[in-house]
């Protein structure tokens, strides 16, 4: 029994070396470690365009932040105080240097840390984004899967109609719509200006976000209800698999759910990591108009006053964003069709 132990306790290193060796060497782990390899080079080269956009527009940053007004040795103060007097490579590296080591620099406007502007700026951003994400898919995976099931019904052709109006409407504008209907003609029923973190309660915090996050949603969810219908059409009109399926006596709920859809979904996936960008983006725009202080607001208030290190790091962070959402997308793939062998590209 001493003899087997021992030869059991030997083996165990080799054992979790070879498991670790597997999962090392396993097509999914190799998609992860290329896509991250890629996305990093991606992002530093994306803050650099950045720098280079924002050196190559008109104005002088020192002027704007010193004031119209102000005398040239004002303005020169300024321009030493912002490091603007170094030349621009040293700049950009020393910018980059300070997010490496997580010092992000100092907002030149506010005179305070990017990393405590941060700390305000993301949550009601990451909220607002994150619930129209899953709003948008809530309605429209039901929605699509109803309208498919009848072609041409009645049920179909009403969605059909309503999601290509909803399309034609900009978010911006379907905010302003909903403002009018909800805070104006309801008399308040629901606050058009402001955020109230959930700290402060969960109902005053959602009260806050709800028209945010349907002039962001309601776009997005008539886009992927009306995808997926035509992609799920699609696939019971022609795919053999279908035939055979009927075929069997499969039912037609059951064909659509566990046939039709999963091969659908790969198309869905490649639009919503698309569109993830787009619903980030939207973000700018939405905050402005509903007067919440997110991470869009702070951007394009840090661009029109020059305010560098802010909307770097923002739009830094809207980049690693999108590229994380189709590094998921792609993972997403080789879950759901262990096929793909992504080891092999």
């Amino acid at each position: 029994m001493t003899g087997n132990a021992t030869a059991a306790i030997a083996a165990r290193p080799e054992a979790r070396s070879g498991a670790l060796g597997r999962v090392a060497g396993s097509p999914l782990v190799r998609l992860i470690t290329r896509r991250v390899l890629v996305a990093i080079p991606l992002l530093f080269a994306i803050s650099l365009l950045v720098f280079i956009l924002l050196e190559l527009l008109p104005g002088d940053p020192a002027q704007v932040q010193a004031g119209m007004d102000a005398t040239p040795e004002e303005v020169e103060a300024v321009r030493r105080r912002l490091g603007l007097d170094r030349p621009a490579p040293e700049r950009y590296l020393s910018w980059l240097l300070g997010v490496l080591t997580g010092n992000l620099g100092i907002s030149s406007v506010q005179q305070k840390p990017v990393t405590e502007i941060l700390a305000s700026a993301l949550p009601p951003t990451i909220e607002i984004v994150a619930l129209a994400f899953v709003v948008s898919l809530a309605v429209a995976l039901p929605v699509a899967l109803l309208a498919a099931r009848k072609p041409g019904g009645f049920f179909d052709r009403t969605i059909m109609v309503i999601s290509m109006a909803l399309l034609a409407i900009p978010n911006y504008v379907l905010a302003l719509l909903l403002v009018l209907i909800f805070a104006v003609a309801f008399r308040g029923m629901l606050p058009s200006l402001g955020y109230v973190p959930i700290s402060a309660g969960l109902w005053p915090n959602l009260r806050t976000v709800i028209l945010p996050v349907l002039a962001l949603s309601i776009p997005l969810m008539a886009f992927y209800a009306r995808f997926l219908r035509g992609d799920l059409v699609e696939q019971i009109n022609s795919a053999d698999y279908v035939d055979t399926a009927r075929a069997k006596g499969v039912g037609s709920w059951r064909i659509l759910w566990q046939h039709a859809f999963r091969n659908s979904s790969f198309g869905l996936l490649t639009i919503v990591g698309l569109n993830i960008g787009g619903l980030i983006g939207g973000t700018v725009i939405i905050e402005q108009i509903f007067s919440i202080r997110g991470l869009g607001m702070e951007m394009l208030q840090a661009l029109g006053a020059r305010d560098i290190a802010v909307v770097q790091i923002c739009v830094f962070i809207f980049a690693a964003v999108a590229i994380a959402a189709n590094l998921i997308v792609d993972v997403l793939y080789a879950v759901l069709d262990p096929r793909i062998r992504y080891g092999r590209n």
